[in-house]
Formats: C-alpha cells, sequence, structure tokens
C-alpha cells in the first residue's frame, strides 16, 4: 500500500461522517493475539475525536497522526516477522494491544468448501489432536451481508487450538500448517467464506455496473425484486415438492441418486447471494489491512453461469486487487472437485482464469471429489496443495505447483499430439493406461481415444476417427482420470476448442 493512497483508502472505506468518540478505538482486526503482516508497509487505523493526536508503536518505530472527521489512518514501515510484540496506541487515552505476531496473512474466501470445518474433515481427529501451535490464528468474519459498503466487523483473533481449529475452515486450517512448516514464520489467517453463495455476491457494485455483461448481473436482480412475491413463492415451492417425492421415488427405483430438494424462493433483497452483499459486509470491511495473498474455493454457486464466470470472475480477482492497491496480489483457487451436478465447463472457467490471469494459480483435485456429495472430506490434500501453490506464487520458491497443463497440439495424420507445460520430469498414468481422453473429427463428434505418454507429450487416437481435429480430456461431471506429472499432481480436464 503506498502512503499517498492511504487518505483516499480512509474516506473510502470510513465516509466522511465524524464519529464522536471520547477515546481512540482500533478496528478489530488489531485486537489482542492479532498476526501483522511482515516486509510490507502496514496500515493502521480506527476512530477518534477530531484533531486528536494518535501515535503508534510496534518493534522500534514510532509513527502518528491526527484524527480526521473522526477517522485516523496511518502506515508502519515494514516489520520483521516474529514475537509476540506490543503494539501501543497513544491518544487522550491510551490502547494495549498484546500478543502481536508479525508473518504472514492470508485471506481465505469462498463458498461452503472454504466454510467446511476441519471437524468435519476426513482425518479430523487426527488433525485436531495436533492442533495447538500459539503461532497459527485464526480471524473469522461473520456471515452477513449488506447493501453498502461496511467498514468494521465483530471478530477477534484466536490462537490454533484443537477448540479452535475444530469449528475453523478445514482447507485453511491445513493450508496454514503447511505454510507453517515450510516458512517458519507466524501465519494469520481471515476467513470470509459462506455457503451457497455465487461470485457476484462477493464482488463489488461499482465492478459490475462498470462491465456491460456483468452489469445484467445487476438487472436481473432488480427484477426479481420487482417481481418477487411470498405468497406465489411458497406456491411453486409446495408444486416443486409434490414433482420431488414423485421423481425422486423413480430415481430410487432405477438405483440412482436422488433429483435435488427444492428450495422456498426467499426474499432476494434478504438473500446473502444477492450481488455485492457479502463485498460489501465482508471483504470491504478488511481493507486495507496488510495480507500476502488470497486463496478461494468458489464456483459451485456459477456452474450453471459458466460462460458468464469466464468473465465474472477474473473482474472479482481485479476487484479485490485493485481494493488492497495490489495489482500483484497473489490468488491461488480451486478447481471444483468432480461431482454429479457439476458440469466440465464450470471447471474451464476457472482454468481459463488460472491461464489468463497473472499471479494466479489453480489447484486440480480430480482425485479427491465425491460424485455424490458435493462436499469431498479430503480437505488436506486441497489446503497442501494450494500451499504449494503460495510457495511458487508468493514467495518465488522454484518448486513444481501445477499438474499438467496443454501447452500445444500438432496433428500427424490420424493421431493428435499434445505437448504439456508443468510436466519437465514427464507424464505419468497412475493404475494402468490413460484414460479420460476423447478425440473428434470436422463433425465434432467425440470418440473415446487411445491415449500413450511420451515424455511430456500424449499421443492420442482413435481408429474410429481417421482425421482428428479435437481432443478433449476429462470432459464429464464425474471424470475417471489418471494424468499426473512425476510429483504427484493431476492435470486438469481441458478440450482443445
Amino acid at each position: 500500500m503506498m502512503m499517498r493512497n492511504l487518505a483516499a483508502i480512509s474516506l473510502a472505506l470510513l465516509g466522511s461522517t465524524a464519529v464522536l468518540n471520547a477515546m481512540v478505538q482500533l478496528h478489530p482486526l488489531f485486537s489482542t493475539g492479532a498476526v501483522l503482516q511482515a516486509n510490507v508497509p502496514v496500515p493502521i487505523w480506527g476512530t477518534g475525536d477530531d484533531g486528536e493526536e494518535v501515535t503508534v508503536r510496534i518493534q522500534d518505530q514510532k509513527v502518528s497522526t491526527r484524527v480526521k472527521a473522526g477517522k485516523w489512518m496511518l502506515e508502519l514501515r515494514p516489520l520483521k516477522a516474529g514475537g509476540p510484540f506490543p503494539l501501543t496506541i497513544q491518544g487522550e487515552n491510551r490502547i494495549e494491544v498484546n500478543d502481536v505476531l508479525v508473518g504472514e496473512v492470508w485471506l481465505c474466501s469462498g463458498q461452503s468448501n472454504m466454510a467446511f470445518q476441519l471437524s468435519r474433515a476426513e482425518n479430523a481427529t487426527e488433525a485436531i489432536a495436533g492442533a495447538k501451535d500459539s503461532d497459527l490464528r485464526f480471524f473469522s468474519v461473520p456471515h452477513q451481508a449488506s447493501d453498502t459498503p461496511m467498514t468494521t466487523v465483530q471478530a477477534k483473533w484466536v490462537q490454533s487450538t484443537a477448540e479452535s481449529a475444530a469449528t475453523f475452515s478445514a482447507v485453511a486450517y491445513f493450508f496454514g500448517r503447511e505454510l507453517r512448516r515450510v516458512r517458519g514464520v507466524p501465519i494469520g489467517l481471515i476467513d470470509s467464506s459462506v455457503g451457497g453463495t455465487p461470485a457476484e455476491a462477493w464482488t463489488s457494485r461499482e465492478t459490475l455496473e462498470k462491465d456491460p455483461e456483468l452489469s445484467r448481473i445487476l438487472e436481473s436482480y432488480a427484477q426479481s425484486l420487482k417481481s418477487y412475491n411470498p405468497q406465489r413463492a411458497k406456491a411453486a415451492f409446495e408444486k416443486a415438492t409434490l414433482t420431488h417425492k414423485a421423481r425422486a421415488a423413480e430415481a430410487r427405483a432405477r438405483g440412482e441418486a436422488s433429483p435435488a430438494m427444492p428450495r422456498l424462493a426467499g426474499n432476494p433483497a434478504k438473500t446473502n447471494k444477492r450481488p455485492c452483499g457479502l463485498y460489501n459486509a465482508m471483504i470491504a470491511p478488511l481493507r486495507p489491512f496488510a495480507i500476502k495473498g488470497v486463496i478461494w474455493y468458489q464456483g459451485e454457486g456459477n456452474a450453471n453461469r459458466w460462460a458468464e464466470y469466464q468473465r465474472l470472475f477474473p473482474a472479482m480477482i481485479q476487484n479485490w486487487r485493485s481494493a488492497w492497491d495490489n495489482p500483484t496480489l497473489p490468488f491461488l483457487f480451486v478447481q471444483i472437485a468432480p461431482h454429479e451436478r457439476m458440469i466440465p465447463e464450470i471447471r474451464e472457467a476457472q482454468l481459463l482464469t488460472a491461464q489468463r490471469v497473472p499471479h494466479t494459480a489453480m489447484v486440480v483435485i480430480t482425485d479427491a471429489g465425491d460424485a455424490r456429495d458435493i462436499h469431498p472430506k479430503r480437505k488436506q490434500i486441497v489446503g497442501e496443495r494450494l500451499a504449494l501453490c503460495a510457495r511458487a506464487i508468493a514467495y518465488n520458491e522454484k518448486v513444481e505447483y501445477s499438474g499438467p497443463t496443454l501447452r500445444e497440439m500438432t496433428v500427424d495424420g490420424n493421431k493428435v499430439l499434445l505437448t504439456f507445460a508443468h510436466a519437465s520430469g514427464g507424464l505419468v498414468a497412475k493404475g494402468g493406461p490413460l484414460r479420460g481422453f476423447e478425440v473428434a473429427g470436422a463433425d465434432h463428434q467425440f470418440a473415446p481415444a487411445n491415449a500413450v505418454i511420451d515424455g511430456n507429450k500424449v499421443i492420442v487416437s482413435s481408429g474410429s476417427v481417421p482425421k482428428p481435429v479435437d481432443v478433449r480430456y476429462g470432459w464429464k461431471s464425474v471424470p475417471d482420470l489418471n494424468m499426473f506429472n512425476t510429483v504427484g499432481l493431476p492435470a486438469s480436464p481441458f478440450r482443445t476448442r
């Protein structure tokens, strides 16, 4: 954060109305036990009386400012990792914040698979038993939505213990635990996630308004407000419930999974899904708190609008980077796991984002899904793969962090040669011959293909397609795939057109 931007950000965040408060106060992010980001300028802010001088001290620093319009903000020079340190704020009153650490801070956000608690994970008992770590700390943002940007949240920092970790995000916990192991410094994790929410709920109104295509989301929402009728919604729900019972019985008779239960349509003005609502209440109040980067697990809520998501998701990432005044803020995300209701196009939208948006990375978990459960329990592998991405993208370590990704396609007679990046050691087919490849000719009718590994290449062919044009891999809701690189990271599903 550059110093010249602090005044503008302070006004945008906190408004221009003076807060009549006889005592200097701090934003809750600076509560006892806080973790501050190392090696970057660190904004500190709060409230007070107009004209009051405020002085902040930590490590060997002493920085002062004055309260304006009831608000104050200043910036510390980069801090050295370590602690605990005392943080003191002196105005007309004195605040002493104890047990402050300096290390690496990550914002952990998304929908239910990020909110998924450690107590529900596959190896919960073992993980919870070993969760005590005073240098790993959590800050959980309360679930709420707002139609206007908020300036604060009611939460506090807590140390990782068996009790606190059990109810914290499993993916975030395993991510933080792995970073603690490899970085050896304090880690702070801010969990701001809500189940069942689409990306537009986590995006600012300004971002949606300025894009002609994304502004349609706001137009659709405005129309839903006008057309909502609680009586009609109840009647439609009752009718849908009767239909569901019949279809569920038919599915059971065929030995198939029941269709999803219908839901009563609620007032769109009150739902957590409404555009911008979660950004306003759960992201905006956190800025400009210094962070190292973001981990994100979401996409299920936009699966049926996958084409729009190709535009929306990158716009949201840019939105957050602008909010933190950091165009290279690392943004690491998880591709949707195999599930019977998750179409391959949503995974493609995520893959395209990773390929097109700099300073991002995508974790592939085709080997850690559950066809019948939208919340697969194997969260440790997700968190640890995110940590691998962080090591490469945020900390510039020379480690392989991605599974194989298609780099080049060439056609040679009746064969297609696919060359892959992130496969310098070669490709691996786990558990037998390669599975999941299909090939098509000019008629775009795909047929199962034979696929053979040759170093970092795959040779694809089919006797029923003498003149191949296109190839796809894993193009199903629940693909059966086995292509990895030599460090054990799976290849993402893809198609060549």
